[in-house]
């Protein structure tokens, strides 16, 4: 509340302010929100399912963050980031650094969508993520220039944010939550799997695996390999590359430095594949809307809630 609505409400009590245009749908309370899950979006059409299903009237403005934090009384917040390490990390880091959260009992949901590799998952399918990788750090060399460096990649050193473990206890009870769900599926998306080897007949499901970040978009057989060999490294053969998206390592880092890593994860249903299909170029492939990215958005949201509504029932008392 201003200053001015201050003195007003003293003035002329707290019920008349509406008549003064000191009343607003924006947090205007000095306590801060005790917030149960953030759920963490990256674009508009991942943050629009959840503000679409989700009364969340309360907006706040956070300095720094891309855009307002929408809360509820049952302890929900859904964010969105931007896209990119950049602003993921610049938003993550304000919002985690206002006064208007109570964040000590809160769990930290990404919900996105991202791609996948076909021998892996599949259009529409979802991945709770062991383990959080960064594709870009490192030594990057032209492959045919550097035959004995496998794929051209170099890891150097880890940079404290090349590799992020989540927490696994709280991943097993994710996929343990959600792994009954129905999940949206489109004759769009089979038609467009089934160009695919090994794709034809399957239908969307919850894995557990993990997800490489990278702001660079990629397209292509060699890069979804490079991606498997740079999880491989970073993990010391323990992860399994999955997803492809480009925020979760800023994410992550955001929350470690606040203290709040053991309680993130990271959800990613797979709106698109990393490749393309035979026959297909790869300019073809980016240029395309692929028939996962609708489903892939329905069943974030579907997900993510089921999680978002466990994690809540089960918040400890402060």
């Amino acid at each position: 509340m201003t200053t001015r609505c201050r003195r007003l409400a003293v003035a002329v009590g707290v019920t008349a302010l509406a008549l003064t245009g000191c009343s607003s749908n924006t947090q205007a309370h000095a306590d801060p929100i005790d917030v149960g899950v953030l759920v963490v979006t990256m674009f508009d059409p991942e943050n629009e399912v959840w503000l679409r299903h989700e009364q969340l009237p309360t907006t706040v403005e956070v300095p720094g963050a891309y855009k307002p934090v929408r809360c509820n009384a049952a302890k929900l917040c859904v964010a969105e980031t931007g896209q990119g390490k950049a602003n993921a990390a610049t938003t993550m880091m304000a919002i985690l650094g206002s006064d208007k959260f109570d964040f000590r009992n809160a769990y930290f949901l990404t919900a996105g969508i991202a791609g996948t590799p076909p021998e892996q998952g599949t259009l529409g399918g979802a991945a709770f993520a062991r383990w959080v990788v960064d594709f870009d750090l490192g030594n990057h060399l032209d492959p045919a220039a550097a035959p004995d460096v496998p794929f051209g990649y170099r890891p150097v050193e880890d940079y404290n944010t090349a590799a992020y473990q989540l927490d696994a206890a709280l991943v097993d009870k994710a996929v343990e939550w959600t792994s009954d769900a129905t999940l949206a599926d489109s004759p769009e998306a089979a038609a467009e799997r089934a160009q695919y080897p090994g794709q034809a007949g399957r239908t969307p499901a919850v894995m557990k695996c993990d997800t490489m970040t990278g702001d660079d978009f990629f397209s292509g057989k060699l890069l979804s390999d490079t991606a498997g060999h740079i999880m491989r490294d970073r993990t010391k053969g323990a992860g399994v590359y999955c997803t492809t998206q480009m925020e979760d390592n800023a994410t992550a880092t955001a929350l470690q430095a606040h203290g709040y890593l053991g309680r993130y994860l990271s959800l990613r249903t797979m709106s698109n594949f990393d490749q393309p299909y035979p026959g297909q170029s790869v300019v073809q492939h980016l240029d395309q809307t692929s028939g996962g990215f609708e489903i892939a958005l329905d069943n974030q949201y579907t997900l993510g809630k089921i999680v978002a509504d466990q994690l809540v029932k089960n918040l400890p008392a402060h």
